[in-house]
This record gives structure tokens, C-alpha cells and sequence, in this order.
């Protein structure tokens, strides 16, 4: 089976790298002198925009062999569905995962926008759906439903979803949503529906995965763990006569030596707040197991690591989940070659910059992958037969 490999388009900015947690890119921050995207030439802007380096970095990972490109979701990003229409014609084969929670959108208008966009794109938009993780982010969206009921709301929004699209009429009465009569116009019903990467680690996360998702979406964890998460999703989706595929998302910082990988995080090491260590707002379940992980007290940035190059210190580099990968190229590509083995169908990943990582990664560690059939759009990349035939 084809394994999917996206990579993560940055939609807030990004760092010039791991060893400092600043903003360069984009206005995220002040644009001064040294800033990109834009960047100041004799006292002014240049001219070239954030949306300019986010369309960089999707023909970069597209080049680099990368099936598509997450476009994530939070009160400081650039809206993912507007972004995804910007960049859709700077690609040609690229997929666009993008991030939404679907309490914020109405089902039947996100059904339009969806089926619209497909039938731009040729088929080429993927759903990232999450339900929040609480906290002032999630009041930032005038949102005050609890954890469980975003779930159920979620699980309600996507069965009106796909009755909607299939082209109607479509009548539905639960507690969240009531349509009477809704469809989709022909030619928008006749489009692909994107497939579901569905997060989330809770139970009520869990059910309604196993009803909806095509893909089972988890934060990296140590492996064993993760297979056990996987293993309750199986047996919901099996009491529904369903069987969901498996992704992870994780942060990478791979180089040509070990020692050059761990230097990396060291320098990063040396500007961490102790404080921020286990601080967290909301009750995002994924980010209470991430930290059940890890051995208190920490002292030490290698203590982090709770097996080979997987570490949990990402979150205190830059924004985002605590594990990702850390080692040698052949070292990232044997962890990835591990979770294809307890079952990963897909990943996404990510690294700092964005744009050159897109291009290290996908040169240095995915030809890496031996023997499996990696799924590539690119059709001019010259990776994809040589790796699905695994003679790289």
C-alpha cells in the first residue's frame, strides 16, 4: 500500500531556525532589517510577501517528493482554505491538507467550499479535522462547548457533511445541526470528497474517529504507546464495519551526523525558560499524554529523549506538539521505517525553516525509506520509481 508523505507549510511565519525562538519570515513580527518575506531594501519592503515564501515552500517539498502540504489552523495563522486556493496554482499535482474545526462553519457551506475548491484543483484538497483543544484559544472562536460535546458537534457536522454532498435532498435534525432539503448542485456533487485525517486522543476522540476518519491523525509518542492508541481506534471502527488508515505528525531535525543533529538542539537548549518545561493551557488530551511521557524532574536537554531520536523538547523551540525525530538521516529513516511498521499509512512532517528543511528532508532522509512505495505527485521528481521500487 502506497505510504502518503505531506509536509508542513508554515501559515504564521518561521524561525531562521531551532536555535532561536524568533520570528524572520513574515510579519508575524516586526519587519526590520534581516526580516524575509518580506524583507526591507534601501529603508523599504521589497515587495515580496508571506504568501510568496508559503508558495516557495510548496513547490519545494512538491519537487522534493512530498504528496501534499498541511496548512494549519490557529487565531494566529492565515485563514488554510484561503491560502489553499493562493497556492493551488503555483503546484500542479500537490494536495492541500487544511486544518478547520468545524463548529466555526456552517457543514453545508463548508460542503460548497470543499466541492468548489475540488473542482479547481482537480480533486487535490484534504480534511485536517480537529475539534480544539480549549483553553483562550478555543474562546478566541466564541467557542464554549466542552471537550466531549466538540466532539460529538464534530461527529454531527461531517454526517451532514456527506449527506449534503452526495447531492440531495438532505434532511437531518440533530443536536447541533437541522437542514431540511440540502444538496449540492451537480457539477459540485460529482466531486471527490476529500479524505479525513481526524486527530485527537480522547475517547470521545477516539469514537468518533473510528465513524469518520480515513486516516487516524496522532502527534508522535513513544512507539509503543502509539501502537496502543492505534489498536483502540481498530476496534471502534471494527464495531462499525470500518477500518481507518494510520498517520502521524512529526517534527523533524535531521543532519549528516548524529552529533551534528543533537548540536542543534543543544544551541536551541540554551535559550529554554525553564518555566515553559509542562506549561499548557486547555484540555487537549494529546498534550497531557505527550507529557506522561517524560521522566520529572528534567535538567537536562537529553533527558528529553525516551528512546532513540525520539525527543520531547520541540514544543520549547518553536510552536507546536513536544515529540519529534532527531538523529542522523539513516537514523530518521529507520524511526520512520519503525512506524511503517506498527502500522503508520502516512506522515506529515515537518521541520525549521520551513523551506529548507522541505528540501533536506526530501533529498537526504525519504530516499532513505527502502522497499516502501512512497506515493509522490511530482511526476518530474526524480525519486519516485527509484523509491517505489526500493533500489534507492
Amino acid at each position: 500500500m502506497p505510504i502518503d508523505i505531506y509536509w508542513r507549510i508554515g501559515t504564521h511565519g518561521d524561525q531562521p531556525s531551532l536555535r532561536r525562538r524568533v520570528s524572520s519570515r513574515g510579519e508575524w513580527a516586526p519587519v526590520v532589517p534581516g526580516s524575509l518575506t518580506p524583507g526591507i531594501r534601501d529603508g523599504r519592503r521589497d515587495g515580496y510577501s508571506y504568501v510568496d515564501h508559503m508558495a516557495d515552500v510548496a513547490r519545494a517539498s512538491e519537487s522534493s517528493g512530498f504528496v501534499g502540504g498541511l496548512l494549519p489552523s490557529f487565531p494566529f495563522t492565515d485563514d488554510p482554505w484561503a491560502t489553499a486556493a493562493a497556492l493551488a496554482r503555483e503546484t500542479t499535482t500537490y494536495r492541500f491538507m487544511i486544518a478547520y474545526q468545524p463548529g466555526f462553519l456552517h457543514p453545508v457551506q463548508a460542503a460548497r467550499m470543499s466541492a468548489s475548491l475540488q473542482r479547481a484543483t482537480g480533486g487535490r484538497v484534504v480534511y485536517n479535522i480537529i475539534s480544539g483543544g480549549g483553553g483562550p484559544a478555543q474562546l478566541w472562536w466564541g467557542d464554549r462547548v466542552d471537550h466531549d460535546d466538540r466532539y460529538a458537534r464534530t461527529s454531527e457536522f461531517l454526517d451532514v457533511l456527506k449527506g449534503v454532498w452526495n447531492g440531495g435532498p438532505f434532511d437531518y435534525e440533530g443536536r447541533f445541526y437541522r437542514v431540511e432539503g440540502a444538496g449540492l448542485p451537480e457539477p459540485l456533487a460529482r466531486q471527490p470528497f476529500p479524505e479525513i485525517y481526524f486527530s485527537g486522543s480522547s475517547k470521545a476522540a477516539i469514537e468518533a474517529a473510528g465513524r469518520h476518519a480515513d486516516y487516524y491523525l496522532s502527534w508522535l509518542e513513544p512507539f509503543p504507546e502509539l501502537a496502543a492508541k492505534f489498536a483502540q481506534v481498530r476496534e471502534h471502527s471494527a464495531a462499525l464495519g470500518r477500518a481507518p488508515k494510520f498517520a502521524v505528525r512529526i517534527d523533524v531535525l535531521a543532519r549528516e551526523t548524529e552529533e551534528a543533529a543533537w548540536d542543534e538542539i543543544r544551541r536551541g537548549w540554551a535559550h529554554v525558560d525553564p518555566a515553559a518545561l509542562r506549561s499548557a493551557d486547555g484540555d487537549s488530551v494529546g498534550w497531557l499524554r505527550s507529557q506522561s511521557f517524560i521522566s520529572w524532574p528534567v535538567r537536562d536537554y537529553r533527558e528529553l529523549e525516551v528512546s532513540p531520536n525520539v525527543w520531547g523538547g520541540f514544543h520549547l523551540l518553536r510552536g507546536g506538539p513536544a515529540f519529534g525525530l532527531v538523529g542522523s538521516y539513516e537514523q530518521v529513516a529507520e524511526r520512520l521505517d519503525e512506524l511503517i511498521g506498527i502500522g503508520v499509512d502516512a506522515f506529515i512532517l515537518a521541520g525549521v525553516p520551513h523551506l529548507e528543511e522541505a528540501y533536506r528532508v526530501g533529498e537526504e532522509v525519504l530516499p532513505l525509506l527502502r522497499g516502501h512505495d512512497i506515493r509522490q505527485t511530482s511526476p518530474l521528481h526524480p525519486h519516485t520509481l527509484s523509491i517505489a521500487k526500493g533500489t534507492i
